[in-house]
């Protein structure tokens, strides 16, 4: 996402304000500033001018304005960048809890992916990784650790480890395409995973991929996927900025 100057939002758009009445002054011109975004006339891309002279220019407290965006923020519509300041995006990405790939979800949501890859090595199995794979401890796998991007805004660090005969796959097919698709291209058949979705707070380094503060609330999920013959084909750990992704599930009463 191509940075650009501060967006100053037309006053025009907040004179119908209701000051001294029922509903919160936040609640108003985060209301207002949505609109902006949804019609375009925030586009995606531009920079919402820094809460203090929006709180200036509209005679309102800077907690006021402050709590305002935060609301915007927190649904996926802005996204608080260090360095750079409030930017406009598409919109959170809501993930159905099926087998598909972070890749394909950002390309059916009309968001452009883009992969920085962090670690492409050859490692020994341990415990863990043994008893996911369903492979003998000590047996080479392919470690994989890539910096996943909608849009140029990172989304997610994902960590996976896949069996020996993929030692092969070419480090540049997995900054072109998906994990998924890469997989798939080789004639594997994903037939079913075994999934857990958790929270935790972000290492050092993970809050400076992901763009977010120190100690921040990340989502995780931690999959193993199988082929259709049922052999373990990837066991992954990865995780997510919750203000920019989400998970959806679907109950059914037995």
């Amino acid at each position: 996402m191509a940075e650009s100057e501060e967006k100053v939002l037309p006053m025009g758009l907040f004179m119908d304000l209701e000051r001294s009445g029922p509903i919160p002054l936040y609640f108003q011109v985060s209301q207002r500033i949505e609109k902006a975004i949804l019609n375009g006339e925030l586009p995606v891309g531009s920079r919402l001018e820094n809460e203090v002279g929006l709180a200036q220019r509209l005679g309102l407290s800077r907690p006021t304005v402050r709590r305002a965006i935060q609301d915007i923020v927190d649904k996926g519509l802005l996204v608080r960048r260090r360095g750079i300041g409030t930017q406009v995006v598409h919109g959170q990405v809501t993930r159905k809890v099926e087998l598909t790939s972070l890749h394909d979800d950002l390309t059916n949501t009309m968001k452009t992916p883009s992969t920085h890859l962090l670690t492409f090595e050859s490692v020994a199995a341990d415990d863990t990784v043994a008893e996911k794979l369903s492979v003998v401890l000590g047996t080479p796998t392919l470690h994989i650790r890539r910096l996943r991007l909608a849009d140029d805004v990172p989304v997610a660090v994902m960590e996976n480890w896949l069996p020996e005969e993929f030692l092969t796959i070419a480090p540049d097919d997995l900054v072109t395409y998906g994990l998924y698709q890469v997989m798939r291209a080789r004639g594997i058949t994903l037939r079913v995973a075994r999934q857990r979705i958790s929270a935790r707070k972000s290492t050092p380094e993970e809050a400076g991929l992901l763009d977010v503060e120190k100690n921040a609330a990340l989502l995780t999920m931690d999959r193993t996927a199988f082929d259709n013959s049922g052999r373990a084909v990837e066991f992954g750990h990865h995780c997510y900025r919750p203000d920019l992704y989400s998970f959806e599930v679907t109950l059914v009463e037995k």
